[in-house]
């Protein structure tokens, strides 16, 4: 046999691959991620076997472990950057900045059903991008964790230490991908309010993966649409011109009835310019609506077929209610006999109308009244049979197309134009974020995306509430991301891709302040919130009780001298109190208020006492009625009586009280 060789490895390829290379091409069923399935051969080649534990499911490589990188808890902590953050002290914009499986975790507990809207644009699993994912299941717990913290020497995390590239040619091709994206999206889910929604784009890649894993984790009746952008053809494809990707959307309970008729609708483009029109010639024809319809129906024709206003040319009547079009009055096609077929008189020739084959939909009464109300449109004299009024003004929202056309390379020419140069690859269209924002979000909404990139979302929802007039805020999860050397982002100042984002942001707030100080109705008493807080991920401010090789009475003793103060080193009072009020539960926007060595937390809701304690501290406190005291135990050091009395006073008072 002639050998081959690969071009790849610059081996000779042994027999065995010659093998397993033509059975790939006899039976491709038979392979699962670039090995075969025994099970499936087996089945293939007829012989009569139970797959083990047979059911429909989504199965992978890893995923039990993964499971369990989900459910291990996080010691880590968000600590604010005050420097970083625009008006820290009023907004309610986050920005954070840390790999986004431990934030997930961390906002678990102060943001648990408190989300609108997800949208999410993960890695696509292309064969050449890298990701982190907690697959590499060989290592130990230590081993991850050192991996993931490594560190250059100005503190930033190494990129290969963060990233693993998932190559096509990976025998867990697939599972690396659907191992990261798990945990990821099981935690999400979490966040949600009942009536939220998360929307995820994909490519071909994982989209069949996707869906089966959001049906696992969301369940399948809370599938919504697979949305189809059509973003252009790409000349480069040797076969077909792959130029569409997917917005996969899932309700987080989709039984829930709607309370607001506008939710899950958009205005429908182009009608305002038929308003215009419509004003324009009411003005010219002296409200001659003979004429005004006449008119609107000749500039429907002037129309180029492209233009979003020629999709509404059925529109072409007005009257002084407004534009409408004629609706068939005729009963439906039902195979019921008996519509109603009396007489209606023609406004002008006061001869009965010509009745419907099928009769009449409406009854004689409700005929009537919609008459009286001008809701009935006639034709020139009675041998026409009357129409309905159906209103543009009652009809301009519609249901999202599944489908929609629009060009993806225009995202990168206004993300260059705002940053002054073309610092980042492939953003996301902030146009196509808005209207999926429009769909969900409203008034006090809150939205999350846990792969911002360079903060497409962000400013989507800043121009959203700038144009709609109202507030919602983000909060944006960004990993600190190194920047290649070579780039041009690098070369201008950036190091990160989470600098990009939040200078992203920073310039967007500046624009839209700028916009609206040039307005003569500009309200400055009713401002946009244009700021952010920035908070980074960090180790705990206090240290963990580690039994782990601990053998030895002494060993033991060592550890216990060790742990005497909990308090690390490079901890700082704002990074605890931000640390002790998130694992209590309280969002990343509490007022916090620092008076006379006491930290208030949402005026008295949760007291801190990191400083100092006395009998005069505490009496303050007591007063002020909060529902939750705690203090650090280092403070009453050389002082139990202070401690125990503190402790019976808080009780007496209904307070609950603790130390650290």
């Amino acid at each position: 046999m002639e050998k081959r060789i690969n071009i790849m490895t610059g081996n000779s390829q042994i027999p065995k691959d010659i093998l397993l290379n033509n059975l790939k091409e006899l039976m491709p069923e038979i392979y699962s991620e670039g090995k075969i399935d025994w099970e499936r051969l087996k089945a293939t080649l007829g012989e009569d076997i139970n797959f083990s534990n047979e059911r429909y499911v989504l199965n992978w490589a890893g995923k039990s472990d993964a499971f369990r990188v989900l459910q291990a808890p996080s010691t880590r902590t968000l600590i604010p950057v005050k420097e970083e953050s625009i008006n820290f002290d009023e907004t309610e914009n986050i920005f954070i900045e840390g790999e986004n499986l431990e934030v997930l975790k961390i906002l678990q507990k102060s943001y648990f059903g408190r989300i609108k809207m997800i949208y999410i644009d993960p890695p696509y699993n292309t064969g050449s991008d890298s990701f982190i994912y907690p697959d590499k299941f060989s290592e130990t717990k230590e081993e991850y964790q050192k991996r993931v913290g490594d560190k250059d020497e100005e503190g930033y995390m190494i990129r290969e230490g963060m990233f693993r590239k998932n190559s096509k040619e990976n025998g867990q091709y697939h599972s690396n991908w659907l191992n990261m994206m798990y945990p990821r999206l099981f935690l999400a889910k979490n966040l949600l309010l009942d009536d939220g929604v998360i929307f995820v784009s994909i490519d071909d890649n994982e989209v069949h993966n996707l869906r089966l894993l959001m049906n696992e984790i969301f369940g399948e009746e809370n599938f919504v649409a697979s949305i189809v952008w059509d973003g252009g053809r790409k000349n480069d494809s040797k076969k077909v011109s792959v130029g569409h990707e997917y917005i996969i959307i899932y309700c987080k309970n989709s039984d829930l009835e709607l309370n607001d008729d506008t939710l899950w609708r958009e205005r429908k483009e182009g009608i305002d310019k038929i308003y215009e029109r419509y004003e324009l010639l009411k003005k010219q024809y002296h409200d001659n609506y003979s004429l005004v319809s006449k008119g609107l129906q000749e500039w429907f024709n002037s129309l180029k077929d492209d233009d979003p206003s020629k999709k509404h040319c059925h529109y072409r009547y007005a009257d002084e209610a407004g534009v409408y079009f004629p609706s068939d009055l005729s009963g439906p096609d039902d195979g019921r006999k008996n519509r109603p077929r009396y007489t209606v008189l023609h406004p002008l020739t006061g001869k009965p109308v010509t009745i419907p084959s099928r009769g009449w939909r409406w009854e004689e009464s409700r005929m009537k009244e919609e008459i009286s109300n001008n809701r009935v449109h006639f034709g020139e004299n009675e041998t026409t049979v009357p129409n309905g009024k159906v209103y543009l003004k009652e009809n301009e929202f519609q249901a999202p197309s599944s489908v929609f056309y629009k060009d993806r390379r225009g995202a990168s020419g206004l993300l260059k134009k705002l940053m002054g140069e073309k610092i980042f690859d492939f953003p996301k269209d902030t146009n196509v974020i808005k209207s999926l924002i429009n769909l969900i979000v409203r008034e006090g909404d809150i939205i999350l995306d846990f792969f911002a990139g360079s903060c497409s979302t962000g400013e989507a929802l800043l121009e959203y509430c700038k144009e709609n007039k109202l507030n919602a805020n983000f909060i944006l999860v960004q990993l600190p991301e190194l920047i290649d050397k070579e780039s041009r982002a690098y070369s201008v100042g950036y190091k990160t891709i989470a600098d990009i984002a939040k200078d992203r942001i920073k310039r967007v707030s500046n624009k839209i302040n700028e916009d609206n100080q040039g307005k003569l109705d500009f309200n400055p008493d009713n401002k946009q919130d244009l700021g952010y807080k920035v908070f980074k991920l960090s180790d705990s401010n206090f240290k963990l009780w580690r039994q782990q090789g601990i053998e030895t009475s002494e060993e033991l003793e060592k550890q216990m001298e060790l742990f005497t103060d909990p308090i690390s080193q490079d901890a700082l009072n704002d990074f605890m109190v931000y640390e002790l009020l998130i694992k209590s539960g309280f969002d990343l926007n509490c007022r916090i208020k620092h008076e006379n060595n006491i930290y208030f937390a949402n005026s008295n809701e949760m007291v801190l006492l990191l400083e100092s304690v006395s009998k005069d501290i505490i009496s303050k406190v007591i007063k002020t009625n909060p529902q939750k005291v705690v203090a650090l135990d280092k403070l009453f050091e050389g002082n139990d009586q202070l401690k125990t009395n503190t402790s019976l006073q808080m009780k007496d008072a209904g307070i609950d009280f603790k130390t650290i």
